[in-house]
């Protein structure tokens, strides 16, 4: 936190009447701008709070809320203020890195049950949950979902492989009479190779040139209709473009090579 110099962030302004307030850098955004907010008041309902500290940026959490859009008070004030209860609904404990969650959450069921007076034959009436096992199964869900994705990938590539095989043997059937006339005047087997494999090479490209360009405007919209914030990573982007040429490369291998290895006679009599 980003206090102000010999400010706690305490239930003292409290009981002198008083009500502070620690704020996230989304709120500071939308109300200060560039302005420093601390010693300013905000209006939370009823009343006024001075902002006496700045959260350091969090960004998004791992369920995509946003951790910055936040106003932190003392918990008497909230009761008293707000809720105008004092009912707890929820703690939110920290662990050290090196601290076993599952002794911390026995221990912590253990004492719940103690200051809830609950007999050994009653069930839990409050949850006791552990974020680190909530976002390994978020993890795993992602990892499914990647997986997936993957795959479905990977067929298009296959497929689309398969189409510029099928493109380069045909091209290689309808000019065997110029293969023939080039292998006839001297063209080496490896320069009818690499003739068709650069074919095949710019056609696979030029078609991940396109779907590039097609991907980047597709979600330049979507981001724009849904109010999501669009990134364009040129990594990311430059290896499909890679990938694409690639599977010219593997695919257009097999009719540049049928095409190489052509008789220069019977490729001559070819109609």
């Amino acid at each position: 936190w980003k206090l102000a110099a010999g400010r706690l962030f305490s239930d003292d302004e409290e009981r002198a009447g008083k009500a502070v307030c620690i704020i996230g850098n989304t709120v500071k955004r939308e109300l200060f701008g560039n302005q420093s907010p601390l010693g300013n008041s905000i209006r939370v309902k009823t009343f006024d709070c001075e902002v006496i500290g700045l959260l350091a940026a969090k960004g998004q959490s791992s369920m995509g809320q946003d951790q910055d859009d936040t106003v932190l008070m003392p918990m008497k004030t909230a009761q008293r203020r707000l809720t105008g209860t004092l009912d707890i609904g929820t703690i939110m404990i920290s662990l050290k890195d090196s601290t076993d969650s599952t002794v911390v959450m026995t221990q912590l069921r253990s004492l719940l049950r103690e200051r809830r007076k609950l007999a050994d034959n009653v069930d839990d009436n409050f949850n006791v949950m552990d974020t680190k096992q909530i976002a390994e199964t978020l993890s795993g869900t992602i990892g499914t979902m990647t997986a997936l994705l993957g795959a479905v990938a990977a067929v298009s590539l296959l497929v689309g492989g398969i189409g510029i095989m099928n493109i380069m043997l045909v091209s290689v059937t309808e000019r065997t009479r110029e293969i023939g006339i080039r292998l006839a005047i001297g063209a080496l087997e490896n320069e009818v190779l690499l003739q068709f494999l650069i074919e095949a090479v710019v056609l696979s490209a030029f078609g991940g040139l396109v779907g590039v360009v097609l991907a980047f405007f597709a979600c330049f919209g979507l981001s724009t209709v849904m109010g999501m914030p669009f990134l364009f990573n040129p990594k990311i982007n430059l290896m499909a473009f890679s990938f694409s040429a690639a599977i010219g490369v593997i695919f257009g291998y097999v009719p540049a090579r049928r095409a190489a290895q052509l008789d220069p006679i019977a490729a001559l009599r070819h109609e």
